[in-house]
C-alpha cells in the first residue's frame, strides 16, 4: 500500500468537522473569476464564517495583486517542507485568508509520494480550521488543476452574456459532468448591461443542462457591469469595501446572503470528502 493510499485509509475514519470546498472556474479568461472569488471569500467571513482563498491560476495567479498582498511563501514552499502549512497562509481581514499557488505548482504531476502525503496532510488540517475553502481556478479545464475541481464540494461556474462565453461555460461544465456525473454545479453571469441579459444567459445554460445533460444545476443569478469594480481593482481592494453602495457590491452581498441562506446541507460535513476524493485521484496516477 503506497503512502497516499495509507493517507487516505486514515483521513476515511476521521470524524472531525471539515469546510466545504468550492472551485471556481470559468470557460475562458476576462470574465471577473478572480474578482468574484475574492468578494464572494470576503462577504462569505464577513457573515462570520472562516474562509481561506486558493489562488490556483498556476504561474499566473493575480489574488495578491487584486488583495494588495504579497507572501514570500506559496504552496510549493510547503510542499518542499519549508516550513507547516499555516506559515504560507496569509490573513487579508477577520475570518478571511489566502494562500498563493507559485508557478512551481505547474509540476504537479511529478509530485512524490512524499510530496503528495503533504499535500494532503496541509489540506486535511485546513479543512478542519475553515468553515469555506475556495480554489480560485486558472480559466479553462487545465489537467494541473482538474484534480482539484472533481474533488470540490460544489463548482461556481462564472459567465458573461457574450454568446462565445456561455458556450464556453456549457463546455466547462459538460466537461466535468462527464467525468463526475454527481458534480454539484452554481451558476453565475457576470458584468451584464441589464438584468434580462442576465437572466437570458443562465436560462440559456440551465435549459442545455437539463436537456443534453439531464442535470439540474443552481442559479445564483448575474452582477451588473459597474464602473466602480474597476475602480476597485486600481486600488487592490475588494469592490464590496471599498464601494458599499455600488450595484455590483449591493448585489453581490445579496447573492452571497442567499447562497449561505440556501444551503442544503450543513456547512461542515462528517468526514473529509475532498480530500477523499483528491487523494483518490493521486492513486490513479
Amino acid at each position: 500500500m503506497d503512502q497516499a493510499e495509507t493517507l487516505r485509509q486514515k483521513m476515511l475514519h476521521m470524524n472531525e468537522p471539515t469546510g466545504k470546498a468550492i472551485a471556481v472556474v470559468s470557460g475562458k479568461g476576462g470574465v471577473g473569476k478572480s474578482n468574484f472569488s475574492i468578494n464572494f471569500a470576503s462577504e462569505i467571513a464577513a457573515k462570520g464564517n472562516k474562509v481561506l482563498l486558493m489562488d490556483m491560476d498556476i504561474g499566473m495567479g493575480n489574488i495578491h495583486i487584486l488583495l494588495g498582498k504579497s507572501s514570500a511563501s506559496t504552496i510549493i514552499h510547503y510542499l518542499e517542507g519549508k516550513g507547516s502549512i499555516q506559515d504560507v497562509v496569509v490573513q487579508v481581514e477577520d475570518n478571511l485568508s489566502y494562500i498563493s499557488g507559485g508557478s512551481g505548482l505547474s509540476k504537479m504531476v511529478e509530485w512524490k509520494d512524499l510530496e503528495i502525503e503533504r499535500l494532503m496532510k496541509g489540506f486535511t488540517e485546513l479543512q478542519k480550521s475553515y468553515d469555506y475553502l475556495i480554489f480560485d481556478m486558472g480559466a479553462g479545464a487545465s489537467e494541473n488543476g482538474l484534480e482539484l475541481i472533481m474533488a470540490a464540494d460544489e463548482v461556481i461556474v462564472i459567465t458573461t452574456g457574450e454568446p462565445t462565453s456561455i458556450m464556453d461555460a456549457y463546455s466547462m461544465m459538460k466537461f466535468i459532468h462527464m467525468k463526475d456525473p454527481d458534480k454539484a454545479f452554481a451558476l453565475l453571469c457576470n458584468r451584464v448591461m441589464n438584468p434580462e441579459e442576465g437572466k437570458t444567459a443562465l436560462k440559456r445554460l440551465e435549459a442545455a443542462m437539463n436537456k443534453f445533460l439531464n442535470k439540474s444545476v443552481r442559479l445564483l443569478g448575474s452582477i451588473p457591469e459597474d464602473p466602480s469594480v474597476r475602480r476597485s481593482v486600481n486600488n487592490q481592494t475588494p469592490f464590496t469595501k471599498l464601494y458599499p453602495e455600488s450595484p455590483a457590491s449591493k448585489t453581490l452581498k445579496n447573492m452571497t446572503a442567499a447562497y449561505i441562506a440556501e444551503q442544503d446541507r450543513e456547512i461542515h460535513h462528517s468526514k473529509s470528502r475532498f480530500t477523499d476524493r483528491l487523494s483518490a485521484f493521486f492513486r490513479k496516477k
